[in-house]
Parts: C-alpha cells; structure tokens; sequence
C-alpha cells in the first residue's frame, strides 16, 4: 500500500508537466533578432518569443532552418509555430496572427568596396543583381516590381554571394548588419546600407498554423498582450527605428 501511495503521490506532482505539451516553433537566422549560440537559438525576438510562451504556461521547442523549410513547415503542419514572419494578404488566411515581435526596415546592402554602386532611387536598383531569401516577403515584393533577383535558402547565403561578387545587393535593415557581421566573423565596414525601401517597413509576426488547437493559439494572444507592455518588448520593436 506504501509502494501504491507513493506512486499516486508522483503521478500527482508530475501531472502538470505531463500535460503541458512541448510545442515545435520554427525560426530563420536573422541576428539580431534570432541567433545561433552555443547551438541554442537566441535573440531579442527569440526573447519576447520564450517570454510569451512562459506566460501562456506552454514549453516551447525553437528550431532553426532556412526561411523557405520553416515556411513550409509552418504552412502544413498544425500546431507549428512560426518567427518572424511578415503578414501579407496571401499568408493572412493560412495562419493565426498571434504579435508582432519585430520591426524591420529593409534596404539595399553592398559591399563597401563597390564604390561604383549609388543608389538614390528604388527603381535604380533594378540595374542590379539582387539575393534575396526564397518565400521571404522582401523576395515577392522584388518579384513583382521587376527586380532581377536571385533566390537563395536564407540570409547567410545571400551575404556568402554579395562576398562572392556573384550578386551586387541584398535586403536586410541598416541597424541588423552589425550583429550579420558577426554571426559570419565579418568586419562589419566591409557592408554599406545603400538604400531605404519604403515599400519593405514591416512587422515580423509570431504566427501559428490555421489548424492549430485554438487553446494554444488563445493563450499565447493572451499571453502576448501582457507581455507587449514590458519595457523588454518596447525596446525590441524600436530596434529598426535607430537613426
């Protein structure tokens, strides 16, 4: 009868954690935002990420993969979880929109040493070779007005071909090339910021498959509305907004 008490007793104390699931939620690298360190993903919208799940009392498994597979993955499978991911009107209907946890302004990126590259003009860049990460919205918005682009799995391969000279630009914000530069051991002078694009301001959602259970979907809005009043999460979303 004491072996059968004790074992109610731990069944007891383990039933939370049993019933709390552990949920997959997918992620791209993007420094400073999300990141690689000692083979844990990290960052400051990495941050506000673990934070919301925390407050919904829900675990959360963050893995990172090329944007196109993470995508993909988020798009198909219920209960996957998805950052930071921009909210267009094709995504709207596919995916439960649960906050915003970036900022992005985009631009046009050279290498520093390409003094023969100025750009005054969005439409000046279409005489240029231009990497952009496949199914990233940068990547349709380009598309779309005539760019010449050039599709690569996620943003370490599209700085590896502005090194290479095998493309003359990429996308990414002015104030995130600091922390790129240092995710890939470059000095950071090596990249210049060329050009605002109006049309790529956004915000980078956490998002959730169209078929996920409701209950997790309802308790991270939840939880993402308590934790959206933290002076953690104002200073995440003004990131992009530095001079």
């Amino acid at each position: 009868m004491n072996y059968f008490r004790l074992y109610l007793l731990i069944l007891f104390l383990s039933w939370p954690a049993l019933c709390t699931p552990t949920l997959t939620v997918v992620t791209e690298l993007s420094p400073p935002n999300q990141t690689l360190i000692n083979n844990q993903v990290a960052g400051e919208s990495t941050e506000l990420v673990k934070a919301i799940f925390a407050k919904a009392n829900l675990n959360a498994n963050i893995e990172l993969y090329p944007w196109a597979r993470a995508y993909n993955m988020a798009l198909k499978k219920p209960n996957i979880f998805i950052y930071s991911m921009a909210k267009t009107a094709e995504r709207e209907k596919h995916f439960h929109w649960i906050g915003e946890v970036a900022t992005y302004q985009m631009g046009f990126v050279k290498l520093s040493s390409r003094s023969d590259i100025n750009i005054t003009s969005n439409e000046q860049a279409k005489q240029y070779k231009i990497a952009v990460q496949r199914h990233d919205l940068a990547a349709q918005r380009l598309t779309e007005r005539g760019y010449t682009v050039v599709y690569t799995s996620d943003i370490n391969k599209s700085y590896q071909l502005l090194m290479s000279g095998k493309v003359d630009l990429i996308i990414d914000d002015k104030n995130y090339i600091a922390a790129m530069a240092e995710q890939l051991a470059l000095d950071e002078a090596r990249f210049s910021f060329a050009h605002a694009i109006d049309f790529l301001t956004m915000k980078g959602y956490l998002a959730a498959n169209i078929n996920s259970d409701e209950r997790y979907v309802n308790a991270l809005k939840a939880a993402f509305n308590e934790v959206m009043s933290t002076p953690k999460y104002n200073a995440v979303m003004m990131l992009a907004q530095r001079p």
